[in-house]
Formats: C-alpha cells, structure tokens, sequence
C-alpha cells in the first residue's frame, strides 16, 4: 500500500510538471479509469467546501469505501505551487492509507480548476479509489471547468450572503446536481433554501431534480444526507444511461484538447525551424498581416485545411 502511495505521488507530481514520459504513463492507466465515481465541489470562497469534503470524507471511510481527493487552491506568487489551506483543514486524514489528499496550485488558470486537474483525477481512478471528490477554487459565474470533469456536481452556498443571490442569478445554477446550504446555523438557511426550490421549480430539467440539503460542515450535520443524495444522483446516471453520454462527451473533449497540445507543440517546433512561419508573425506584429489571414496561411503550410480530413481518414 505504501508503495502504491509512493508510485501514486511520484505519477502525479509528473503529470503536474508535464514531465517526460507523461503520455505514456497516462496512456498506461487509461484502460483501468471509468471506475470511480468523481464528485466535484463547487461553490464561492469561504462557503465551507473543504469542512464539507472532511466531513464526507469521515463519511464514506466509516462505509468502507476509499477516497482520492483533489484540493485545487490558488498558487502562491512565489513559487507558484498550491497555498495548501484546504489540506491543512483535512489533516484528520493525512495517517488514513484509505485517503489520498492532492493539493493542486491554478497556476493560472481559470475556471475554478487546475489546467491537469482531470489527467490526476484519472489517476486516482486507476490506483483504485471509490470516490475522487475535487474542491474547486472559489468560483464565479461562468467558473464552470467542473461540470466538465465530475459525474456529480455539488454546489456549496451558505445563508445570509451575497453571492447566494449572485448565484441563483447564474449559469453555475444548470450544472449542479445537489445544492448544499452549509453554515446552516448561521442565518436564514430555510429561506435560502426556499428561493432555490423555486429556481429549481422555473427550471427545465428532466429526470434528476437537484435536491436541497442543509449542512453544518464543522458539526457534520447533514452529512450523511448529502452523501445518500450523491448515492441517489450516481443510481440515476446508471440506470438512465446518462453516465455512459457524459463520459462519452467528456472523452471526445479529452481527445480534441490533447490534439490541440500537440499541435501548439508542434507549431511552435515548426516556428523555430521554418523561418516563413516566422516572417508570418512578424507581419502580424507590424500590422501589415491580420492575425485570422495569418492563421490560414499556417493552416496551409502545414497541409491542414479543406478536404486534408478525408485524406487523414484514408491514411
């Protein structure tokens, strides 16, 4: 187990510094991932995510069940690693072999998650874990990267504060699966959870209606309520067959970013090679080229455009 923990912090350390060799072991893993069930919290800073991920943690251990959590925090300026405060407010579970906590920095990116978040969800996947919860940076309106990495999505406001409101006026409201009104006995928490049933009530969705779960994320109340409702979101995914269409949409997105990698890699190898790429760029930057002109003669330099998708379907 200690060496699976060992091998496990040495793959993702990798993957976060784009190391060598990275593709292949993610290629590696990959036939051992789609196991887990992957839980993103979400929700503004301070509204209690890493008590909740604690105590759900506690949660689901006392089940028997193993846990990869994936903490994103904001990078320091200095060294551009994670400020490491939500793993602090998880120490509980740093002695658990059942637990494995992953701080993350953005390094800056936006979005609410880190730019190789979901390659080291995948990983957690493969070495096994039941549930990978990932606790998003605080995040804004259109903060939304982890409706496109989680199955569930778990949306964490607290009562008598601004950006409750803020949210209910929000795209973040359609990719919730489970609101949490955490803090529960700081303010008017039924009312809260009123306006967001009659959000819910004006809204469109089919099959799966989000439920309304007060919390106490320092007492643990409500806990195991949110926990039965993740169990209840997860059955749905199953037996609709919506798990096997989110996963599928997830991958296909997986495939055309990792395309647009190398070939951002590969252009800028050609930059460096081909002095007209170049000279391209420098048009651009005296102006006497537009950017979109520009693109479409690297396009075609590089053999890419109209009719080169049928040649690479015959290759």
């Amino acid at each position: 187990m200690l060496a699976n923990r060992r091998a496990l912090a040495r793959i993702i350390s990798l993957i976060e510094n784009d190391g060598p060799g990275k593709e292949t072991i993610l290629s590696q893993i990959f036939p051992h991932t789609g196991r887990a069930h992957s839980i993103g919290i979400t929700g503004a800073p301070g509204a209690g995510k890493s008590s909740l991920v604690d105590k759900l943690t506690t949660h689901v251990r006392g089940l028997g069940l193993t846990v990869g959590i994936v903490a994103v925090d904001p990078s320091s300026p200095f060294s551009g690693g994670a400020l490491l405060g939500d793993r602090i407010r998880m120490q509980a579970h740093t002695l658990d072999q059942g637990v494995y906590i992953r701080s993350m920095g953005t390094r800056g990116n936006l979005g609410g998650l880190a730019r190789n978040t979901k390659q080291v969800m995948q990983t957690l996947d493969a070495f096994g874990k039941d549930l990978v919860l990932v606790e998003t940076v605080g995040v804004g309106q259109s903060e939304l990267d982890i409706a496109q990495a989680a199955d569930s999505v778990v949306l964490v406001l607290t009562p008598a504060s601004g950006d409750a409101i803020q949210t209910l006026k929000a795209g973040i409201m359609e990719v919730a699966d489970i609101f949490v009104v955490n803090k529960c006995d700081l303010g008017p928490a039924e009312e809260l959870v009123r306006e967001i049933n009659a959000m819910l009530d004006l809204g469109s969705r089919t099959g799966w209606r989000p439920p309304v779960i007060k919390t106490n994320g320092i007492t643990g109340e409500g806990v195991p309520e949110v926990y039965s409702a993740l169990r209840e979101h997860w059955n749905f995914l199953q037996t609709s067959g919506r798990i096997k269409e989110l996963r599928k949409e997830r991958l296909e997105k997986d495939v055309f970013e990792a395309v647009l990698e190398q070939l951002r890699h590969y252009l800028e190898e050609e930059v460096r090679r081909q002095p007209q790429l170049q000279q391209l760029l420098d048009q651009v930057q005296d102006r006497k080229l537009d950017p979109y002109t520009a693109a479409a003669r690297v396009m075609a330099f590089l053999g890419v455009g109209p009719g080169q998708g049928q040649a690479v379907a015959r290759g």
